[in-house]
C-alpha cells in the first residue's frame, strides 16, 4: 500500500504507518550504548517508559544522575552499578580491573559521598589466563586501597569460549551520608564558576591509538583513577552549599558532561577553549586520528561547579591534591541560552559546543 499523498484543498490526510506486527525489528546500533544523545534516547524510550517502580525518596532513577539513593530514616545511601566492557583489557595506564572499580566509585564520589563499599562480578570466557585474571584483581584491590573502600560480595561465571570476549566486569557500590546533604547534578546557578580537575581525552585518545595500532612515538596514557580526593578537597573548602553540581565526564566526553549539567541545571555554560587542559601529546594523537578530544572518555576526572565567591579556594585546593594538580577554571553558568554550551575558541570566534550523537570509540569502559 502506498503511503497517501496530502491534495491541496483536502481534509488534512495522515500519512500509513504500519501497525507495530508490520514494523520491521531494529538492532541496537553501538552508539546507542556509548554515552551522548543516542545513549539518552535508547534510555527514556526503552527504560524508562517501561519501568513504573524508579524511587526510594532520594535520587531516583529517572533523574538519571551518576547515583540514586535510597532514604532511611536521617541516612541516605548512595548506590550506582557498572558494567565494563574495554577493549584492549589492558591498556596504558590501566585495566579493566582499575577501570572497573575507579569508574564505579567515582560515580558515587562525585555525588559528594565518599564510598564505602563495593561489589565486584566477573563473567570471564573459557581458557582466559588465570595470570591475567589475577593481575585484573590486583589492580582492582589497588584501587580500593587508595580510596579505602571494602570489597563485600561478588561472583564469578565461566563461558564457553567465543560466548563472550574475554571478560566484563560490573561493579555496585554505595556510599552513606546524612539526608539531604548529596550534591545532585542540577544544582548549578547562574554566576557559578565550571573547573575541570585535569586533562581531558586522556583515557580515549590512547585506548584508540592502542585499538587501531598507530605508533605516534608519544607516551599516550589513560587517566583512569578514583577521584575522591579531589571531590574531598572540593568538599572542604566550599562546603556541599559552595559545590553547587559535579559529574565525571566519562561517555561522550567532555561536551557531553557540560550538556548534561546545563540542561538539568537550567542555565546556559560558556566555556573557553584556551583554559581547558589538553596534554600536547593527546592533542597531536587526536589531531591524527581525527577524533575531538573533548567528546571522548576520561576515567580520572571531575567537572565541579561551584559559588563563584569560592572558586579561588576550590581551585587552590584541588591543585594541591595528587589527580587535581591541573585542575583548571575552564568557564561560567550563565542565564542566557538555556541548556546550551557556548565555547570562545582559541581565535577569538564562538561555537556550540554540541552534545555528541556518542563517543566515537566503542568498547571504551
Amino acid at each position: 500500500m502506498q503511503d497517501l499523498v496530502p491534495v491541496r484543498g483536502l481534509p488534512e490526510v495522515v500519512d500509513h504507518k504500519p501497525d507495530k506486527a508490520e514494523r520491521p525489528a531494529r538492532g541496537l546500533s553501538v552508539d546507542e550504548g556509548s554515552g551522548g544523545s543516542a545513549m539518552m534516547k535508547l534510555i527514556s524510550e526503552v527504560i524508562l517508559s517501561n519501568v513504573t517502580r524508579y524511587g526510594c525518596g532520594g535520587v531516583t532513577l529517572r533523574e538519571l544522575d551518576d547515583s540514586g539513593s535510597i532514604v532511611v530514616g536521617d541516612l541516605e545511601i548512595v548506590l550506582t552499578t557498572d558494567a565494563h566492557t574495554i577493549k584492549p583489557i589492558f591498556f596504558p595506564g590501566g585495566d579493566i580491573g582499575s577501570l572497573a572499580a575507579s569508574g564505579t566509585l567515582n560515580d558515587v564520589s562525585v555525588m559528594g559521598v565518599k564510598p564505602r563499599a563495593i561489589s565486584f562480578s566477573m563473567v570471564v570466557e573459557e581458557g582466559f589466563s588465570k595470570d591475567d585474571l589475577s593481575r585484573i584483581v590486583r589492580s582492582f584491590n589497588g584501587v580500593l586501597e587508595e580510596v579505602g573502600v571494602d570489597l563485600i560480595t561478588g561472583d564469578t561465571k565461566v563461558l564457553e569460549k567465543g560466548d563472550i570476549d574475554g571478560v566484563v566486569v560490573t561493579t555496585s557500590a554505595i556510599g552513606v551520608t546524612q539526608k539531604g546533604r548529596i550534591v545532585r547534578d542540577s544544582g548549578i546557578r547562574p554566576g557559578d564558576i565550571i573547573i575541570i580537575s585535569g586533562s581531558v581525552g586522556d583515557h580515549g585518545i590512547s585506548i584508540l591509538s592502542v585499538r587501531e595500532g598507530f605508533d605516534f612515538q608519544l607516551e599516550t596514557k589513560s587517566d583512569v583513577g578514583p577521584i575522591w580526593e579531589v571531590v574531598e578537597a572540593a568538599l572542604e573548602a566550599a562546603g556541599t552549599e559552595g559545590v553547587r553540581a559535579m559529574k565525571d565526564p566519562t561517555r561522550g566526553g567532555l561536551s557531553n558532561a557540560l550538556n548534561e549539567l546545563a540542561e538539568k541545571s537550567g542555565v546556559g555554560m560558556e566555556v573557553r577553549e584556551e583554559e581547558i587542559p589538553i596534554r600536547q601529546d593527546i592533542a597531536s594523537a587526536a589531531e591524527m586520528l581525527g577524533v575531538d578530544p573533548l567528546s571522548v572518555t576520561n576515567e580520572g576526572k571531575a567537572i565541579i561547579a561551584v559559588d563563584p565567591e569560592l572558586s579561588d579556594d576550590v581551585l587552590a585546593a584541588l591543585r594541591r591534591t595528587r589527580r587535581g594538580r591541573d585542575a583548571a577554571i575552564i568557564g561560567r553558568a550563565v542565564a542566557d541560552h538555556v541548556g546550551e554550551v557556548v565555547m570562545e575558541t582559541k581565535v577569538g570566534g564562538k561555537r556550540l559546543l554540541e552534545r555528541p550523537l556518542g563517543d566515537p570509540a566503542p568498547r571504551i569502559c
